[in-house]
């Protein structure tokens, strides 16, 4: 039975309304404000109030590139209260305050088996929407989360953790995804190139791993925020050759794993060249197709090896959880702009755009506020 969008519930001391503001994404580089119904939900689904949505990389990437048909609303870094819960939900109540993951495998599919949970049609299918086709839907006032979602990607925020913190537990899994993936061990010395919020998490988690970590970015400022997390080794690569300075630092051999946190191509090639021979490099944020050269004999004679990691692991769900509420980072402390939804697009406009003091943008449907940084 349709829930929302058809009548106003009491939320709490606030009604739902029948309709709700959203960017909607129209098109390549098209992405306007409207109003839109507040989506209904089913048996066993949640509507959630959203408090908090941060801007992802590949949020930006198919706006910019017009990969998916539209018209559709993005973002899933989605923390909020719940605002009306569907007949047979036990679980949730209306007034809980959570986060929600927006792919959850469906655990025994060939890829499932083999834990490669990203290649699971079920995760490949969106459960979570704020209307038209699912895409996460965070960029709204409202979104509706389905029953499969409900039961396996919804997490009770604690009263003593803020919305900002828990918006985190998502991307904060796909990096421990990624460090999972290069079986780090003790001692290693790791070179995350690339300082925005999710090279300084790659980072942060690579030294909870035990690695000795060196950074790396064009911008000055973001290597003085990356400091200010306790990263202290750091190359300037706007006054220095990133590959020599990491070769200084390691006997002339090269990092044991590179880790490339930055979108695009253009750097995979130093990136090999930064590993030592042996080495590891992960491929993080090169979400979008095309073709790269690299040096094969880089990967057969001097035995290196090239890694990708894309999206979150169901296997690091509660870890991934207990980091992020357990405050072992203060990750609001990487938000550096929060947009109303009124101005959402200026808000995807600048983290499509970064600028050397920006870091995670969020967007929060229920602020009156401007853009602010700090």
């Amino acid at each position: 039975m349709a829930i929302a969008g058809q009548f106003a519930i009491e939320e709490g001391k606030k009604a739902i309304p029948s309709a709700m503001f959203a960017a909607v994404y129209r098109g390549m580089n098209d992405v306007r404000l409207e109003t839109v119904p507040v989506p209904a939900i089913a048996a066993g689904e949640l509507l959630v109030r959203v408090h908090t949505c941060g801007i992802c990389g590949t949020d930006l990437k198919k706006i910019a590139t017009g990969s998916h048909s539209a018209p559709r609303i993005f973002g899933h870094e989605t923390s909020g209260t719940v605002a009306a819960v569907g007949a047979g939900v036990s679980e949730f109540h209306e007034g809980d305050r959570v986060v929600v993951f927006h792919h959850i495998p469906c655990g025994h599919c060939y890829y499932c088996r083999n834990k490669t949970f990203a290649q699971c049609d079920t995760y490949k299918k969106v459960g979570c929407t704020a209307g038209f086709e699912p895409s996460g839907g965070g960029f709204a006032e409202y979104v509706r989360v389905m029953d499969w979602i409900v039961k396996r990607g919804t997490v009770r925020i604690p009263h003593t953790v803020s919305f900002e913190q828990a918006c985190f537990v998502e991307p904060v899994n796909t990096c421990m995804k990624g460090i999972d993936t290069l079986r780090l061990q003790q001692g290693e010395t790791v070179l995350v190139i690339g300082q925005g919020p999710i090279g300084i998490m790659l980072s942060l988690l690579a030294k909870r791993a035990g690695a000795r970590v060196v950074t790396s970015d064009l911008y000055g400022e973001r290597l003085t925020i990356s400091k200010s997390f306790g990263l202290g080794l750091s190359i300037d690569a706007s006054h220095s050759n990133v590959t020599d300075g990491v070769r200084e630092l390691t006997d002339g051999r090269g990092a044991d794993a590179v880790i490339l946190a930055v979108a695009g191509s253009g750097l995979i090639r130093s990136a090999i060249d930064a590993a030592r021979p042996g080495g590891r490099v992960l491929l993080f944020a090169q979400t979008v197709r095309g073709e790269v050269t690299i040096d094969p004999a880089s990967v057969c004679v001097d035995e290196k090896t090239l890694l990708g990691s894309y999206s979150a692991s169901v296997e690091l769900q509660e870890e991934s959880v207990r980091f992020v509420m357990g405050r072992e980072i203060e990750l609001e402390r990487l938000i550096s702009h929060r947009f109303p939804l009124s101005n959402s697009i200026e808000a995807l406009h600048l983290a499509a755009h970064p600028q050397p003091d920006s870091m995670k943008i969020v967007i929060q449907p229920g602020s009156q506020a401007e853009g602010i940084s700090k």
